[in-house]
């Protein structure tokens, strides 16, 4: 009867560089398309005319386009699930995800104190960008769920997660570099990543500013340069104070925790053995017994 064995191959568990999920083409390009429309979708306000339709509806595009992600983040899921999503992956993602969104409250977003970020980044660290992009998504969208944080907002809160923690599992020397120097790398892309989450995220609300603050609203239609600089200006006086206090903390809990949790991560990784082929091959037929000497 065949037995069930493992390959005793080098794998990717094996040797160092562990991910959960494999990003094949179809990953890829999936990932991809969600990423060039999210960036259309934050960035279109500094490309519009003064006289396009969109300009017009500023405060419907947000809704809009609420009912549109879930489809996307739907065929990501899907891509990456025909590529390697297995069970044993689906119940990291679901404990990292509750995690993280067990998390986010504990700062409440005062000040910018958001504990949840440093998690986000060494998960997709260890398991990959692919992981990383649908945990960020899933996390912000159940702790969403969790605060009664519900509302326009959160599709691209969803997606600007998702970029954070894809973007630390797309970091240099994942295989080789480890200890200190990592923490440090770490700690590093959390502080620029927290920053960045933060501008992102006042893209979708500048646009609702029109005509309030004649300095740093959105004007429709207005030079590219004109309007930067009025982007620019409204990020110092409405969300510096929250994104510098969250990438200090980002800093502050990756330096302190981040070892430990990674190796934690990896170790678990290792032993869910996530791409650990198996292969079944019949067992060996025991010799038979030399016949006895008639003589």
């Amino acid at each position: 009867m065949p037995t069930e064995t493992h390959d005793t191959k080098p794998t990717a568990a094996s040797s160092g560089r562990i991910r959960a999920v494999r990003l094949g083409p179809r990953s890829v390009a999936a990932l991809a398309l969600v990423s060039a429309i999210g960036v259309v979708a934050f960035g279109w306000p500094l490309f519009a005319p003064g006289d396009s339709g969109i300009t017009t509806h500023a405060a419907d595009a947000p809704w809009l386009f609420a009912a549109l992600l879930p489809l996307l983040l739907a065929v990501v899921v899907a891509t990456i699930a025909d590529t390697g999503l297995d069970a044993k992956a689906i119940a990291m993602l679901g404990v990292l995800a509750a995690a993280g969104a067990a998390l986010r409250p504990l700062g409440a977003g005062t000040a910018g104190i958001e504990p949840m970020f440093f998690l986000m980044v060494l998960s997709g660290r260890v398991l990959g960008p692919g992981f990383g992009f649908v945990l960020g998504a899933v996390s912000m969208f159940a702790s969403a769920l969790l605060t009664g944080g519900v509302g326009p907002w959160m599709p691209f809160q969803m997606l600007a997660m998702g970029w954070v923690a894809m973007g630390a599992g797309l970091l240099p020397g994942a295989a080789r570099l480890r200890g200190r120097a990592e923490s440090l790398l770490l700690a590093g892309y959390g502080a620029v990543a927290s920053v960045a989450y933060g501008t992102a995220m006042n893209l979708q609300g500048w646009t609702l500013m029109q005509g309030m603050a004649s300095g740093i609203s959105y004007v429709p239609g207005d030079p590219l340069g004109d309007n930067l600089a009025r982007f620019v200006a409204y990020c110092l006086a409405t969300s510096l104070g929250w994104d510098l206090p969250r990438a200090v903390v980002t800093m502050v809990l990756t330096l302190t925790l981040g070892g430990a949790i990674l190796k934690a991560l990896r170790r678990a990784t290792r032993r869910a053995a996530f791409e650990a082929p198996t292969t079944f091959e019949a067992p060996a037929t025991p010799e038979e017994p030399a016949p006895a000497d008639a003589s």
